[in-house]
């Protein structure tokens, strides 16, 4: 049985990777700030899932941890997440995001872990300079949260030369489905729809971006995990098909039959006066070829899934 350690377990893409490889079969330490019910109902559900509470930047907890349970190899999903949450806290996203995960392949190197799996974005890029890229693509990121992702990518490369680590830093792109915590499309349209409520986006129909469904992550995570011998250090885990928000809106529109929802033209910001910059498709050639990743949900199946996903769960509220 592998133990694998699975950093910020409680949080959205975590704790959908901790129920994948406990369900089959792995042992799974999960390492947050604090349990939540969700973890606590994944705690009750299996018994090969171990949690241990603690902080990134704390030295002493995180190899403690290390010491204690021998992990092979750890899933680093632990991060202050998001551009808008990077704006309002610059120095605590460089100190979890960096300090932190300098903290973690330190004490793997020290304890003897093999591979590390870390979470990236496609913000490590910036702007994209093309509808579709791949993992060539120029990373010059201009906020605080996609330069402390490639910062960590930057140090995990250096471990790995030095070190003899495994690192697969794998860049997703806008990751939805149940459990996504924050306020951001297509959560609020579908909320929307299903309070009845209108919602009205002033701009953003001509924004286009690549949507990933939550269970193709954790599957691409789990794949990259077990890949025996992959060629590259970097792999997008997506669909490689961008779409804009106006046509998001339309499904969901057509999913929830008298939804009221409407978006207006042009680029989409994720709080007033921070606007997205150019972004596309993110091409999954690589992690198909590598360890035959491949997406199961296009966006109107996902949205499909995620729309009976939050009706179950307000089923039971």
């Amino acid at each position: 049985m592998n133990t694998i350690l699975v950093t910020g377990s409680c949080g959205f893409i975590g704790a959908a990777v901790v129920e994948k490889l406990a369900k089959r079969g792995d042992r799974v330490i999960g390492f947050d700030l604090r349990s939540n019910p969700a973890f606590d109902r994944l705690l009750q559900r299996h018994s090969n899932i171990v949690f241990e509470p603690g902080e990134l930047t704390e030295w002493p907890q995180i190899v403690d941890v290390f010491l204690k349970y021998k992990p092979t190899s750890v899933v680093h999903c632990a991060a202050i997440v998001g551009v808008v949450n990077s704006l309002a806290s610059p120095i605590a996203t460089m100190r979890v995001n960096i300090e932190g995960s300098l903290n973690v392949l330190t004490a793997m190197r020290q304890t003897g872990a093999k591979r590390f799996v870390h979470i990236s974005s496609e913000e490590v890029y910036g702007p994209f300079m093309a509808a579709k890229i791949d993992e060539t693509h120029p990373c010059f990121p201009i906020k605080p949260y996609g330069i402390s992702k490639f910062a960590v990518e930057q140090l995990a490369r250096d471990f790995a030369r030095e070190h003899g680590l495994t690192v697969l830093n794998l860049r997703t792109c806008w990751v939805y489905g149940p459990g996504l915590p924050r306020p951001r499309v297509p959560k609020t349209l579908i909320d929307a729809a299903l309070d009845g409520a209108p919602l009205h986006i002033e701009a953003g129909a001509d924004f286009t971006v690549d949507h990933v469904y939550i269970d193709d992550v954790a599957n691409g995570i789990c794949q990259a995990l077990d890949a025996p011998a992959p060629k590259h250090e970097a792999y997008h885990i997506s669909t490689g098909v961008s779409v804009t928000l106006g046509e998001i809106v339309e499904i969901v529109r057509d999913l929830i039959p008298g939804a009221q929802l409407s978006i207006g033209p042009g680029n989409y910001a994720f709080t007033k006066g921070v606007e997205t910059v150019k972004k596309g498709a993110l091409d999954i050639t690589r992690a198909k070829t590598d360890f035959a990743y491949t997406p199961k949900y296009d966006i109107r199946a996902g949205l499909k899934a995620y729309v009976a996903a939050r009706r179950e769960e307000r089923s039971h509220a």
